[in-house]
């Protein structure tokens, strides 16, 4: 009776008039009442849940949450989202390139082994792990657990997040220390940065000792990510784009891979390698996609689909093109991009969610409004300029 009265009780509070203690005592009910039940469907037994979760609290720090009786958050705490410019930091990259490539020397025959196995190659996979936790010395400072259960309970994706942490449960009821589940605040663990149902799929033992250890061991690590591209789509023998020179002949909304033709094809249209080199012959006939992160007053791009694969890993376009430009530094020394990055849009998440809403209302297609300029929005803002007879830029005045 007391339980239900508590949940009456929280249900007739007002949201917006919720404290933190009334929504640490919601957090409780939720966890009790609504996803031990999913968890022990899941096969996870009272006495994991009961030494795990028992007095779990929410942490109140990570970011982007979504307090009750709030809206979602409109800015975006990922690096991927922020300024390029800042993203492609030229010392960052080259001490990331430095790394790499001693990298590269110590673990040349397991790198070797995992292409040919994967056909991954080698310096993509320590473009990754470098992205993702610094080849290994990154900080993780938060619980896993506590974390993906605070989101489950406050964030956008709560069904997304609950499963996550319900995985995390299996791991260490599987065998996983439980010291060893520290995250990102997002929840992603080890030295690939797996969300927990990720470990469970694609973690491989690279080393031979008959486990997969992400934690701890650096050929597991990079056989894992190898795993996972290669489960993505990953194309054996093709690369993963080039940066081009673009005509202004071509219109940037062209761009995305729903218009993806071949390279011969974009070739006849004008557009050049900025390096002046030719086309590989082996990639000419093959598909590609014209990519512009920034519109035209950015760097331009045609992207093969390995480069799709990289944002399996993390959406965003520009975490594939730093993965992509960081295993080229590694492997072939390549110099920066050439194309100067355009200032960010001087617009919030919140601003950019109203503009993609006015989009949809005019009959364009944004791809979802979700406050980030994707390849969608990008072009539908490109056509919309060229509806009010402007030169299009696909990118957010």
């Amino acid at each position: 009776m007391r339980l239900v009265l508590i949940v009456l009780l929280a249900l007739a509070t007002p949201l917006a008039a919720q404290t933190r203690s009334e929504v640490t005592q919601g957090f409780g009910i939720w966890l009790n009442e609504t996803v031990w039940p999913e968890a022990r469907r899941a096969g996870i037994t009272r006495a994991t849940w009961n030494s795990y979760v028992s007095g779990l609290t929410p942490d109140y720090e990570i970011p982007e949450l979504v307090m009750p009786g709030q809206s979602a958050p409109t800015h975006q705490s990922q690096a991927e989202f922020r300024s390029p410019e800042r993203y492609f930091n030229q010392s960052n990259l080259s001490a990331a390139t430095r790394a790499g490539r001693s990298l590269a020397q110590k673990h040349a025959n397991t790198l070797t082994r995992i292409e040919r196995q994967t056909g991954v190659p080698g310096h993509f996979l320590l473009a990754v792990w470098s992205r993702e936790s610094a080849y290994g010395r990154a900080a993780l400072p938060h619980d896993a657990l506590r974390t993906l259960a605070t989101k489950g309970y406050l964030s956008r994706r709560p069904d997304y997040f609950t499963a996550e942490f319900i995985a995390a449960l299996d791991l260490i009821q599987r065998g996983v220390p439980r010291e060893r589940m520290r995250s990102s605040w997002a929840g992603a663990l080890g030295q690939p940065q797996f969300m927990p149902s990720s470990v469970r799929r694609f973690a491989r033992d690279g080393d031979g000792n008959g486990t997969a250890d992400i934690w701890g061991s650096e050929a597991d690590t990079l056989a894992s990510i190898a795993n996972y591209l290669k489960q993505s789509g990953w194309v054996k023998g093709r690369d993963w784009g080039f940066e081009v020179t673009l005509p202004s002949s071509v219109r940037c909304t062209l761009a995305g891979p729903d218009q993806a033709r071949s390279i011969r094809d974009w070739e006849a249209l004008g557009i050049t390698r900025v390096s002046g080199r030719p086309f590989p012959s082996n990639e000419r006939n093959q598909s590609a996609s014209l990519l512009l992160p920034a519109g035209t007053s950015g760097p331009a791009f045609l992207v093969t689909p390995n480069f799709f694969v990289f944002k399996e890993y993390n959406e965003s376009d520009l975490y594939a093109l730093y993965v992509g430009h960081l295993g080229d530094k590694i492997a072939f020394n390549v110099g920066p991009f050439s194309g100067r990055w355009a200032a960010p849009p001087r617009l919030t998440r919140g601003q950019i969610v109203d503009l993609q809403r006015r989009l949809v209302n005019a009959g364009y297609d944004v791809g979802g409004i979700d406050g980030l300029v994707g390849f969608k929005t990008r072009r539908a803002i490109g056509r919309a300029q060229e509806a009010q007879g402007q030169q299009p830029t696909c990118w957010p005045g």
